[in-house]
């Protein structure tokens, strides 16, 4: 049975996410990502132009992902800030290879799409602050500066997850993240 082309670039995708994340971005080569999903390296070119390419769409789907999802649910959410945190928390436990692959891979992808993705990255930055500074009114560079600190909380589950399971983690994360988000505020 042959795999729509939708669905095979999203296996992709989600592969070579997992490789770049065990062995980092110089650490594969086009044949292993072609194998890691049954096809042979040069046929990887049918789906995207190379290893960088497939690198920085990786990249921006997070970004893209994490933007439109955070921004969705913060415009319909009675708790806004509860939505982005338990966006942010669900999208970091169950996704530990795209968190280590961003944190580690983005100086790989090409300037174009580098900036895109800094880009998304920013916006749903200032959406945290932008929702931050009316659950608890503050100065924005200092809600900037928790939401960044947040994230790096967040984002550092591919390293502290594992002894909890997945609800302890989830509800230990809101609780320090909601204290240091809210530490110090109006």
């Amino acid at each position: 049975m042959e795999i729509d082309t939708r669905a095979r670039r999203t296996q992709i995708l989600a592969a070579a996410a997992g490789l770049f994340a065990r062995r980092g971005y110089h650490g594969v080569s086009i044949g292993e990502l072609g194998a890691s999903v049954g096809l042979t390296g040069p046929a990887l070119y049918r789906h995207f132009a190379g290893k960088e390419a497939l690198l920085a769409e990786v990249l921006l789907d997070i970004s893209a992902r994490l933007h439109d999802e955070g921004f969705r649910r913060a415009a319909v959410a009675a708790d806004p800030l509860g939505a982005l945190l338990d966006w942010h928390i669900s999208f970091a436990l169950d996704n530990p290879a795209l968190i280590t692959v961003h944190e580690r891979e983005l100086e790989n992808v090409p300037e174009a799409p580098r900036r895109e993705i800094r880009r998304l990255q920013r916006a749903y930055v200032e959406e945290w602050v932008r929702v931050l500074c009316e659950q608890r009114p503050r100065p924005r560079e200092e809600a900037r500066a928790a939401v960044h600190a947040v994230f790096g909380l967040l984002n550092s589950t591919p390293h502290s997850a594992g002894e909890l399971d997945r609800e302890a983690m989830a509800r230990l994360l809101r609780r320090m993240a909601e204290a240091a988000l809210l530490a110090g505020a109006g």
